[in-house]
């Protein structure tokens, strides 16, 4: 089961690892990007994510399928929200399992770097004193 949705409600991470938690794997992979009250040193308010759906959709689910070609993985599930988020929020939620921990760990790891760099999804940051900024996925936060 490989599944990628874009989301308008909460992402719930329980139900994530339910999607792809079977007896014949024995990890499951998780990871979850929230939130945070800092970008780039300045102090965040909200932000709101928005994206090219269609194509976006047809990304995502064309990653998970290279995940499982290059690490042999059966079952994932991907979660990204748009709309309006509060801090703390999750805002990608992905979970994929395998019978080892290595390549379940791998596929993730490929899975948020490979959406980041590739699919039409776009962040626009509100801060804390009003202003608003689109940031670019792929631009490294300052050290």
């Amino acid at each position: 089961m490989m599944t990628a949705r874009l989301v308008t409600d909460i992402i719930d991470p329980a139900l994530l690892i339910a999607a792809v938690s079977a007896p014949d794997k024995g990890a499951v992979s998780v990871f979850l990007g929230t939130v945070r009250e800092m970008n780039a040193g300045r102090a965040v308010a909200r932000l709101k994510y928005s994206a090219y759906a269609e194509m976006a959709q047809a990304e995502l689910h064309r990653i998970l399928r290279e995940a499982a070609q290059q690490f042999g993985v059966s079952s994932a599930v991907l979660e990204h929200r748009l709309g309006d988020l509060e801090i703390g929020d999750v805002s990608i939620g992905i979970a994929i399992s395998h019978e080892h921990r290595a390549p379940a760990m791998e596929a993730v790891t490929y899975a948020i770097e490979e959406i980041k760099r590739r699919v039409p999804i776009w962040k626009e940051e509100e801060y804390a004193d009003g202003s608003r900024e689109w940031v670019d996925p792929t631009r490294l936060p300052a050290a």
